[in-house]
């Protein structure tokens, strides 16, 4: 990765309605919260079993209308290693897809998480970028440094960093808690709550990284 890029696949199962989503809405919300900087955030999809051409659901797409997001030219694609190896971070829509990712290509495992597991440990990264007890507690043991730095992406992969090396250390969850149900074949109200999911996604993301942080390190 260039030091001022950064590159996001989202996967899941057709690349129809989830990663279609979640692509689309995080170029909306870099565009929004960051700006011209949010340019060099680069943002695809894939489906572990997708059927490559096809256009984002109907149902999917009017969500993302709904949303202020552009869902037009859009076209499935098929995981395969090249498009898996390139991104700088990969999320999937389930824990099942996040193993086909290792499955396929082994070395993106530090850098693969499912939607909901990454939006809980952003979430605690950026608490625990504010001064507490607990904090200081994994400072002092070596386990956080600075989620520091002088552009998004950047940030983006100082957030990374920070994910990786807490993210054996931190409070387990239900294993169905990190998977983001498929909508498909559902009414139009559960297409609209999986677009929730994913935007509270990708808010923790950007409630990180759109700014920078003086000093991270605990003081006195």
């Amino acid at each position: 990765m260039p030091h001022d890029r950064f590159e996001v696949l989202f996967v899941c199962h057709a690349n129809q309605c989830r990663s279609a989503m979640a692509e689309r809405l995080a170029n909306r919300t870099f565009a929004d919260r960051i700006g011209v900087r949010g340019s060099r955030l680069s943002v695809s999809s894939a489906g572990t079993h997708a059927r490559a051409g096809v256009p984002m659901h109907e149902t999917a797409a009017a969500v993302v209308r709904e949303r202020r997001a552009y869902a037009d030219r859009f076209s499935s694609r098929l995981l395969t290693p090249p498009i898996l190896s390139s991104p700088d971070l990969v999320l999937t829509a389930t824990r099942a897809q996040r193993t086909a990712c290792l499955t396929l290509v082994p070395g993106v495992a530090r850098r693969t998480f499912t939607l909901r597991q990454f939006a809980r440990l952003a979430t605690t990264v950026g608490t625990l970028s504010t001064w507490s007890p607990r904090r200081s507690a994994l400072f002092s043991t070596g386990v956080l440094s600075t989620v520091h730095a002088d552009s998004p992406a950047r940030r983006l992969q100082a957030l990374l960093d920070e994910i990786a090396s807490v993210r054996n250390r931190l409070p387990a969850v239900k294993p169905d808690e990190d998977d983001l149900a498929d909508p498909v074949r559902e009414p139009i109200e559960a297409f609209r709550t999986c677009a929730d999911e994913i935007q509270r996604t990708l808010d923790a993301l950007v409630d990180v990284i759109a700014t920078p942080t003086a000093d991270l390190a605990p003081t006195g």
